[in-house]
């Protein structure tokens, strides 16, 4: 059964850091690229970055670029989105998703997890 959980949410300062994980099960998650999409109260959900399979490239939205990176561990089943100098707007539920291209549409990733709070908050 494929499985994704997203942890390492929480609650920070405007400027802090968290580093989410992803980390999957029932797969293997180098055959896949992995998304990371967010959706703040009343807005639409949107890609965050993602990363392909084959290569590991890696892609931002225009509005996290220089902030957040994504990384995998196939070792470890696991992808990670390092997010530094947080603001305000960063605020959202963060989802992990599979799919078979590393894009920021969300109608291209199948299997999502349940999400994880991210609260950016002085």
């Amino acid at each position: 059964q494929v499985q994704l959980v997203e942890s390492g949410g929480g609650s920070v300062q405007p400027g802090g850091s968290l580093r989410l994980s992803c980390a999957a099960s029932g797969f293997t998650l180098g055959y896949y690229a992995i998304g990371w999409f967010r959706q703040a109260p009343g807005k639409e959900r949107e890609g965050v970055s993602s990363i392909s399979s084959s290569n590991g490239n890696t892609y931002y939205a225009d509005s996290v670029k220089g902030r957040f990176t994504i990384s995998r561990d196939n070792a470890k089943n696991t992808v990670y989105l390092q997010m530094n100098s947080l603001k305000p707007e960063d605020t959202a539920v963060y989802y992990c998703a599979l799919g078979s291209w590393a894009t920021l549409l969300a109608h291209d990733f199948s299997s999502w997890g349940q999400g994880t709070q991210v609260t950016v908050s002085s």
